[in-house]
């Protein structure tokens, strides 16, 4: 039986087991119970802790723009999250006329449970994860299309045209950028061999930030896409479409987005951590799987700070600029580097075979890494022309008359005008 200090998750779920077991249950039942019993802890676990990413996003991002951020309500505004949480419980519902109801009120549900739905799958450490699914890779894509489904659900229900054409950008700007993150997956699984998470954490002796940096960027620049903030938060841009999506919900409703959005920004960082930084693995965290959720704890740390910096600092981008990017720029930049990484690794499989471990580890690193350096030195033509900038068509030949208000005539030195 595991030890309570080291794994308190394998200590406390065999022990809820064996308790269940004990009192003459079969053990499919003892086995469904547990399932229900870990996903209530999920489900609950995830939204509370979005109160502290709240709170932490705010500080964070009042720091990197010169302000204090919430600072009054508890010590360092740590309970200002609860203040605004209590004060969504008491909005009041207020349902437009003419939607449809079914579609409007299931929308934001969709939104929350497509993120929670991902850290099901997720290894937090080697004994502390959902299930570990063969397809774990294609499971996080599907479930993501889900979050896209209650988007389209919230502007086609909500009867509203502003929120109807916020959902379109949406879709538009989702699809568009799925492309070269769905490309990206690719590199975690081919270089593993595996879609499973947890292979894919086992299979990093080196991190695959270092053997496939491009990948690794890609799916960064696209996961901040995906989730619709700055600088790509043009599906909620408040100048064109009011608020996009969202702007019919109100109460509890408009505040599962609001959960969604701040979940859906650290699973991006967990899941870029676990795919690209050794997830749980460590100094003894094999031994002890306490450690390894600390570890996981700090990579995403990083992760999600970097996030909220590039959000905190850069303007919103253009919907052309947008496009340009996903479509000139990361979708054949990834389709390049998978190529070049199924080619260099599998052309150099036979050369590695004859080495000893740890010199085939050393030589396959660097020899990916190089892939990596020329490929984007390849590219580095149309990245020239997809960032090129273009001379402004002229519009007026002539300078264009501007109103001035008439001046009053001037005195002369006789005094008459």
């Amino acid at each position: 039986m595991p030890v309570f200090p080291s794994d308190p998750y394998g200590f406390l779920t065999q022990w809820f087991n064996n308790l269940l077991l004990h009192q003459g249950l079969p053990e499919t039942t003892v086995r469904l119970i547990s399932f229900a019993v870990g996903s209530l802890i999920l489900v609950l676990g995830s939204l509370l802790f979005c109160l502290l990413l709240i709170w932490a996003e705010r500080k964070i991002g009042g720091r990197v723009q010169d302000r204090l951020g919430p600072n009054r309500v508890g010590p360092y505004g740590i309970v200002q999250a609860v203040a605004d949480m209590m004060k969504i419980f008491t909005k009041e519902f207020v349902t437009p006329a003419g939607v449809d109801k079914v579609v409007y009120n299931l929308a934001p549900v969709l939104s929350v449970a497509a993120v929670i739905m991902i850290w099901a799958v997720i290894p937090f450490t080697i004994t502390f994860f959902g299930t570990d699914l063969n397809v774990g890779v294609l499971y996080i894509v599907a479930v993501g299309g889900l979050a896209e489904m209650g988007i389209v659900m919230a502007g086609w229900g909500s009867n509203n045209k502003f929120a109807l054409l916020g959902a379109f950008r949406a879709v538009a700007q989702l699809i568009s950028y799925e492309v070269p993150m769905v490309v990206a997956l690719l590199l975690p699984v081919m270089l593993s061999g595996s879609m499973k998470l947890s292979e894919i954490v086992r299979s990093q002796d080196v991190w695959y930030i270092i053997t496939a940096p491009v990948a690794a960027a890609i799916f960064f620049i696209t996961s901040l896409a995906e989730n619709g903030r700055a600088p790509f938060d043009l599906m909620e841009a408040e100048s064109e479409i009011v608020a996009g999506f969202n702007v019919e919900y109100s109460g509890l409703k408009f505040g599962f987005f609001f959960v969604g959005d701040f979940l859906h920004a650290f699973t991006i960082a967990l899941l870029f951590s676990v795919l690209f930084l050794g997830g749980w693995r460590g100094p003894a965290a094999d031994q002890i799987p306490i450690l390894g959720f600390f570890y996981l704890g700090i990579k995403t740390a990083i992760v999600y700070f970097f996030g909220l910096l590039v959000r905190f600092s850069l303007p919103r981008f253009r919907i052309d600029q947008m496009m340009n990017l996903n479509w000139k720029m990361l979708t054949p930049l990834s389709l390049g580097i998978l190529i070049a990484t199924a080619l260099v690794d599998k052309g150099s499989a036979n050369l590695l075979s004859s080495m000893a471990p740890t010199a085939r580890l050393i030589v396959r690193s660097i020899i990916l890494v190089l892939a990596n350096v020329l490929v984007v030195w390849s590219f580095s033509d149309i990245f020239d022309v997809a960032l090129g900038k273009r001379p402004r068509p002229v519009v007026a030949l002539e300078p264009r008359p501007v109103a001035r208000p008439e001046q009053p005539p001037t005195p002369t030195e006789g005094g008459t005008p």
